[in-house]
């Protein structure tokens, strides 16, 4: 179970990613999106996912029992080649139903001081 005392704190990425036409290319053929000039709207996801993953692995939650619940963005700009991504994470809740876990986990890409995408994803670990 997350440690209540984490909701509402926000971990700074310790990294950055660095973003290519290559991946943004291959990311696109692989959900069959021909405009590659930006990344597509879901991209976001290969940064932040990584990044959530392992802040709720290392706050306790077994990534195993862990099923995609509801997934949500907020673009401020396209993310485009060059662009280099550090993602900071702020679990915003957690609360258990049914004897489920549901955490919320916003990521948010900056690329220096510019925030360039926000995600939430909302994961049901289950009982």
């Amino acid at each position: 179970m997350l440690n209540p005392d984490l909701v509402g704190r926000t971990f700074p990425g310790a990294t950055s990613t660095s973003v290519s036409q290559e991946s943004i290319s291959a990311f696109a053929a692989v959900i069959g999106e021909s405009e590659i000039s930006v990344a597509t709207p879901t991209y976001a996801i290969t940064i932040t996912l990584d990044q959530s993953q392992k802040l709720l692995q290392e706050s306790g939650l077994d990534w195993t029992r862990v099923v995609h619940g509801e997934q949500r963005f907020e673009i401020k700009r396209p993310i485009v080649a060059g662009d280099t991504l550090r993602c900071d994470s702020t679990i915003e809740s957690a609360r258990v139903m049914a004897g489920n876990e549901i955490v919320t986990v916003r990521g948010d890409l900056f690329n220096g001081t510019e925030l360039v995408v926000s995600t939430w994803s909302t994961l049901v670990v289950r009982a």
